[in-house]
């Protein structure tokens, strides 16, 4: 198509694209002016209705990838997923997916089950959530957190950190991303226009390089995002690995982004840090977090994202507009949880 190159689909088995054969004659679709035309010396343009019934029907999902957004051509299918669905086809033990192979306590389903006889079935921002998501966080890093202003709920954890994503990155920013890591980091990344930029953790005790760090880091980048205990290593960052990423950020001005899904899951002395509560870090720091691995309730997806007035806003915002609200009755089970005594 001279007028407009990249928008012509046809039918398969050509020599050379766009070309297509069909009965010895040429036939293209243009996927902007919707006309058939055939080249046959002498054929003008015509009508998709005067086409062969199995001209206009061929290749459908070549039509389906030409309606495709150029942003989804990065998103491919989960390989955790597919080795999940190959364990299960086998019966082998799965070691690819982050969830237990023990039933839930029957005092969290029973919450859950009292919140749907009680009427907890429609869309919710649950206050009780909230406030409890606030109170263990305070609780467990010594820093102050708003309910109201600085705590939204999401539908899971991946929620939380790709609405923080979409709410800070612009196309041309770059975001650090700490190397093995979550697959869907990337995709996020790139979904919001960004460009990942890869720094290495290094075996076998998975430290990072300051040097490496900071050249990973210029005035395109907007953040990094951390994941301490990290998945897949189960490394947990130490004090001072994260002084040295804030000091970095800081004088980059540069945001972090910190996933702690797994902050319940530490069994040595190296307890769990957040991020946010170094100093001055609290204004500069999105924390993440769910109740998927603590409770192991990974299908209620009930997640959470902590952060300053104006980012939790833009968060709440992107949250209802994409999902609306996170599922009502585990929203209800997950704030009773979280205020069981502490052994749990």
């Amino acid at each position: 198509c001279v007028s407009h190159p990249a928008a012509w689909e046809g039918r398969p088995g050509s020599v050379q694209p766009p070309l297509r054969t069909c009965r010895n004659v040429h036939v293209h679709r243009c996927l902007h002016t919707r006309t058939w035309k055939k080249e046959k010396r002498g054929f003008d343009w015509i009508e998709a209705k005067d086409m062969p019934v199995d001209v206009r029907e061929v290749r459908p999902t070549m039509r389906a990838q030409a309606a495709l957004a150029t942003r989804v051509s990065d998103v491919v299918p989960s390989s955790i997923q597919e080795l999940s669905h190959q364990a299960k086809e086998r019966g082998a033990i799965n070691l690819a997916e982050g969830f237990p192979d023990f039933e839930i306590d029957g005092r969290v389903v029973e919450e859950a089950v009292q919140a749907m006889r009680g009427g907890s079935n429609q869309y919710s921002d649950c206050w009780e959530l909230k406030q409890a998501v606030a109170k263990t966080f305070s609780k467990a890093q010594g820093v102050p957190v708003d309910a109201q202003e600085e705590v939204v709920v999401t539908c899971g954890q991946t929620e939380a950190l790709a609405m923080a994503v979409l709410a800070m990155v612009e196309p041309g920013d770059e975001v650090v991303l700490f190397e093995p890591l979550y697959e869907t980091y990337s995709a996020i990344v790139k979904l919001a226009g960004g460009t990942p930029v890869y720094v290495q953790l290094h075996p076998p005790d998975w430290t990072f390089c300051k040097e490496e760090l900071e050249a990973a880091i210029n005035k395109n980048t907007k953040a990094v995002v951390l994941n301490s205990p990290h998945n897949p290593t189960g490394k947990v960052f130490t004090r001072l690995e994260l002084q040295a990423i804030a000091k970095i950020c800081s004088h980059h001005f540069c945001y972090v982004i910190s996933d702690e899904v797994y902050e319940n899951f530490v069994y040595t002395e190296d307890k769990h840090i957040s991020f946010m509560s170094l100093p001055n870090m609290k204004d500069r720091c999105i924390v993440t977090s769910s109740a998927s691995k603590t409770f192991h309730v990974t299908g209620w997806r009930i997640g959470w994202a902590i952060a300053c007035k104006e980012i939790a806003e833009a968060i709440s915002n992107l949250h209802v507009k994409f999902a609306d609200s996170a599922p009502a009755p585990f929203q209800v089970a997950i704030a009773s949880a979280l205020n069981f005594e502490h052994e749990y």
